[in-house]
């Protein structure tokens, strides 16, 4: 498999001196194109941090990280703000949907922002949300929807324009064990179609239900392996 993200010694340090915080601390980490990762922690030990930094949200206090072969940490802003734009689709716990636009509107969005013409970025908007099973939802708002729903339209904000990366922070976390289960099955369903998706949890049982398990205490990877049992069967 080829290398999509290299992280090699990679700390983030907050309040340098005496006070400091090390919030990762000298972490190695290959992921391999077309992976379904789960980065586990509890609050607090460095997941977050973490995500950011494969996100392209936040930059290292030190070491190198290489996605796709080329060094993130010689970008510039607006060179770093089309990565995330074109190489990684975003899922947030929160949603972070607009209430005055409706599922439509809300997948177009960031496609918008990419300069894609209208028709074509309806299309895509159309069939992402199609996607994920909201064809009979494309025209409500999010407080017309149930969490689940919201998380869907979230989704496919994120695939619409084909990213090659889904990051996914907590996805399940405000959902019942129901929409929990659905989303983690789109998931799955990205990953099957080759998408690399790394998703980012506190929660066990969500964490046996994904290929690869990277566990994160303290800033440190603690363990990094493979579940045994066939997940899409979990």
């Amino acid at each position: 498999m080829d290398t999509l993200i290299k992280l090699c010694d990679i700390s983030k340090v907050y309040n340098p001196g005496a006070n400091e915080v090390r919030a990762l601390n000298h972490v190695d980490l290959n992921i391999n194109v077309g992976e379904f990762v789960a980065i586990v922690g509890h609050s607090g030990s460095g997941k977050s941090t973490l995500m950011n930094m494969l996100g392209c949200l936040d930059t290292p206090t030190s070491g190198s990280y290489e996605l796709h072969g080329h060094d993130v940490l010689s970008l510039d802003d607006n060179e770093l703000s089309n990565i995330r734009n074109e190489e990684i689709g975003f899922i947030f716990q929160g949603f972070n949907l607009i209430s005055n636009l409706d599922a439509t509107g809300n997948v177009e969005l960031p496609l918008i922002y990419r300069g894609i013409g209208k028709k074509t970025r309806r299309k895509l908007a159309v069939d992402a949300l199609k996607m994920v099973g909201l064809e009979g939802r494309m025209t409500h708002k999010p407080s017309e929807m149930s969490g689940g729903q919201q998380q869907r339209v979230a989704i496919a904000r994120a695939i619409a324009a084909s990213p090659p990366v889904i990051l996914a922070d907590e996805p399940t976390g405000n959902l019942d064990s129901k929409s929990s289960k659905e989303i983690l099955g789109i998931l799955r369903g990205l990953y099957e179609s080759g998408r690399t998706v790394i998703l980012i949890t506190h929660d066990d049982d969500i964490a046996r239900q994904v290929k690869r398990v990277i566990r994160i205490e303290d800033g440190r990877i603690e363990s990094d392996y493979e579940n045994e049992e066939d997940v899409a069967n979990v």
